[in-house]
């Protein structure tokens, strides 16, 4: 009865996205819901891993400019002015996690905590906030959609670590994310040390199941494409848990409520913003963004209106930069 039920809830959703494809006439929604089909081109293949190597502090980014240029006016010749030339920002995200970044099927909207953090930054270009264009990627896809230029930034989970800063940069961390387990709520287990031998999913790509395959005891990783993938995977019975950041989670215990979360967090998940190492002028613009809603109370005010009822607002993570 729950399997049919959450089918029947799945085919309602995609009934739903069909039905606001069709109606929409706006353009910046129409070109925003044609960048969320996922299923148009093939996914492009992530890129080699490369050795991991020691970089100090992980988390550290460029320095903001000493004065941040007002909206409208991007100095001449830097990236920013060449996204202002275009009208709008091109921004890499997930569609389907609950809370963080979700086509709401109701309004045909996607939103959720990034969604609100990369809208202060379309605001900080053009004085608006609707001036951006999403564009579905999935975890695999993150690195090669910033270095081939499909998108200026991406904001998707990602965690900081030192094999992905040698092939993008990060903005300083804007969500301190932790590891943890997912599990059915008649489930025994009560960390992830009782799921060796036991299958576990996440998403391909992620930091997740990097740690997971060094974990002893052992569970045996089930890897998929798209985090919801996992959530339905797990209703199928074909995995005994989910391991993802707990911001993640979240969202797929407010989806499913015969699921829990058990377990203390087993790896740090920092946040960062992904842009291309050939836009360093960019990236101390978003850091000078993000220094802004740390200080204003923006980055509170989006927690709270995300996140608010399932924990309290914390303080904003503070920036390190680089020397």
């Amino acid at each position: 009865m729950r399997r049919s039920l959450v089918q029947l809830l799945v085919l309602a959703f995609v009934a739903g996205i069909l039905a606001g494809c069709g109606s929409s006439s706006d353009r910046a929604l129409r070109m925003t819901l044609a960048a969320l089909d996922t299923t148009a081109t093939a996914p492009s293949p992530a890129p080699p891993p490369t050795p991991e190597r020691r970089c100090g502090d992980v988390t550290a980014s460029l320095r903001p400019p000493a004065v941040m240029p007002g909206p409208g006016a991007m100095p001449a010749g830097s990236f920013m002015a060449r996204i202002e030339r275009r009208g709008y920002l091109v921004a890499g995200v997930d569609q389907n996690t609950l809370l963080f970044a979700y086509f709401n099927p109701l309004d045909h909207q996607i939103e959720g905590f990034e969604i609100d953090m990369l809208r202060e930054l379309a605001k900080a270009i053009f004085g608006s906030p609707n001036d951006i264009e999403f564009k579905a990627i999935t975890t695999a896809e993150r690195i090669p959609a910033v270095q081939d230029g499909s998108v200026d930034i991406v904001a998707d989970a990602m965690t900081i670590t030192c094999q992905r800063r040698q092939q993008v940069d990060f903005s300083s961390v804007y969500y301190d994310a932790g590891q943890r387990i997912l599990v059915p709520s008649n489930s025994p287990a009560r960390s992830i040390k009782d799921l060796g031998g036991k299958r576990v999913c996440a998403t391909i790509g992620s930091t997740s199941i990097q740690t997971l395959k060094a974990l002893v005891p052992r569970p045996i990783p089930y890897g998929v494409p798209q985090r919801t993938d996992c959530l339905v995977a797990m209703q199928q019975g074909l995995v005994d848990a989910i391991t993802s950041d707990d911001s993640i989670l979240l969202g797929f215990k407010a989806q499913d409520p015969y699921t829990k979360i058990v377990g203390r967090r087993f790896a740090d998940e920092p946040y960062g913003m992904a842009i291309s190492k050939a836009h360093s002028d960019f990236v101390r613009f978003v850091n000078g963004v993000l220094a802004k809603v740390r200080a204003d109370g923006a980055w509170r005010h989006i927690y709270h209106r995300w996140l608010g009822k399932f924990a309290s607002t914390p303080a904003p993570p503070p920036a390190h930069y680089l020397p």
